[in-house]
C-alpha cells in the first residue's frame, strides 16, 4: 500500500508542475521559434532574428532541447523532425496556431483562483511567502536525512545553514550529530519560522535562527560547515562569487562549504529538470539560472576556495559539491 501511496504522490507532484513544460512550449510558439530554425542557427543570430534577450532565449532553447523539442549541437540549435513537421509555420501539418491559441487561454486560466475566491493583494503576497517556505520544507523533509548523511555530519560541530528556510536541513544535521550546533540564517520572518521549528523538535538549545539578508548582510562567523542549499541558482555569477566570499569568511580555517543545487551538463541541456528549473529562475529572478560544474568550480576559485569535490550527482537539485578555503 505504501508503494501505491508513493506512486500517487509522485503523480500528484508531476501534475502540479506540468505547467512548466507546457509554458515553454507556448512561449516558443508565441515567438515562432521553430519557423526561425529552418536551418541550424547559433544563439546570437537567433536572438537578433527574434529581437530576444540572449540570456532568456538561451535558457528557453536549452529547456526545449532538454524536453525533446529542439536539437543542440556545438552551440547551434535545430528543429527535431517532429518540430519541423508540426510546429513550423507554413507546414501543411502544423499545429502552431493551436499552441498560440493555448497561449492566449493561459492568460485567462491564470486568473482562475481569483474568479473562485478573490483575495486582497497583501493577503495574496503573505500567502505566497508562506506557501514557498512550507513547500521547501515538504520537499526537503523527503531528502534531508540522506543529504545530511552524505555531508559526514560527525566531522563537523557547527553548521551555518545559509538561506536555510524553516530549518529542515539543520534539524536533520542536529539529529545526526548530538554534539553539534546549527544556525539558520534567513530573512527575519523566515528565521522566526526556523526558531519555531527548532523549538517544536526539542532542539532549541542547539539550534538558533538569525535574521538577515545574505545578499547584503555579513554571515555569522565561526562555523566549520556552511551549507548553501538551493541558493546559487537564484543569483548571477558575480552575486555567487560575493556570496562564496562571505561563506569563506564565515568558516573556521579548517572548515568546508557544501553547495546543493543542480549541476548541468556542459551544453546545459541535461538533466531536463535542471533545464526547466533554469526557466523558473528566468521568470522569478533578475540573473538566476542553473550552472555547470565547471562554472561552480570557477566561481568557487574566484572566491578563494580550492578545487571542489563532487559528493553526489543524482542529476537533481540534490547534486552536492564540497570545497575548502585555500
Amino acid at each position: 500500500m505504501e508503494n501505491a501511496d508513493r506512486s500517487d504522490l509522485d503523480r500528484l507532484l508531476a501534475s502540479a508542475r506540468g505547467f512548466m513544460e507546457a509554458r515553454i512550449l507556448l512561449t516558443a510558439a508565441e515567438l515562432d521559434v521553430w519557423t526561425s530554425l529552418r536551418e541550424p542557427t547559433g544563439l546570437d543570430e537567433l536572438a537578433v532574428r527574434l529581437h530576444a534577450d540572449p540570456r532568456g532565449l538561451e535558457i528557453l532553447l536549452d529547456a526545449l532541447t532538454a524536453t525533446g523539442w529542439l536539437l543542440k549541437t556545438d552551440g547551434r540549435y535545430a528543429n527535431t523532425p517532429a518540430g519541423a513537421r508540426w510546429l513550423t509555420g507554413g507546414s501543411s501539418e502544423s499545429v502552431l496556431p493551436y499552441l498560440q491559441h493555448m497561449a492566449h487561454l493561459w492568460e485567462r486560466w491564470a486568473g482562475l483562483t481569483a474568479k473562485v475566491v478573490p483575495l486582497p493583494s497583501d493577503r495574496r503576497e503573505e500567502s505566497r511567502q508562506l506557501a514557498f517556505i512550507e513547500a521547501m520544507h515538504v520537499l526537503a523533509s523527503r531528502r534531508a536525512d540522506r543529504t545530511i548523511g552524505l555531508l559526514r555530519p560527525d566531522e563537523s560541530r557547527s553548521l551555518l545553514d545559509v538561506g536555510g528556510g524553516s530549518g529542515t536541513y539543520s534539524v536533520a544535521f542536529l539529529r545526526a550529530n548530538p554534539d553539534a550546533t546549527a544556525t539558520v540564517f534567513d530573512l527575519p520572518a523566515v528565521a522566526t519560522m526556523a526558531a519555531r521549528r527548532f523549538e517544536q523538535e526539542g532542539l532549541a538549545g542547539r539550534g538558533r535562527a538569525v535574521g538577515g539578508d545574505f545578499g547584503t548582510d555579513p554571515l555569522p562567523e565561526g562555523h566549520d560547515l556552511v551549507l548553501l542549499s538551493a541558493i546559487i541558482h537564484m543569483n548571477g555569477t558575480e552575486e555567487n562569487v560575493r556570496l562564496f566570499h562571505k561563506c569563506r569568511r564565515a568558516l573556521q580555517p579548517n572548515g568546508r562549504l557544501v553547495v546543493r543545487d543542480h549541476l548541468m551538463s556542459e551544453d546545459r541541456t541535461e538533466p531536463a529538470a535542471g533545464a526547466l528549473f533554469a526557466v523558473n529562475m528566468l521568470v522569478a529572478t533578475e540573473r538566476g539560472r542553473t550552472y555547470t560544474l565547471a562554472e561552480v568550480a570557477s566561481m568557487l576559485r574566484d572566491a578563494g576556495f580550492g578545487e571542489p569535490e563532487v559528493l553526489d550527482r543524482p542529476g537533481t537539485m540534490d547534486d552536492l559539491v564540497e570545497a575548502r578555503p585555500l
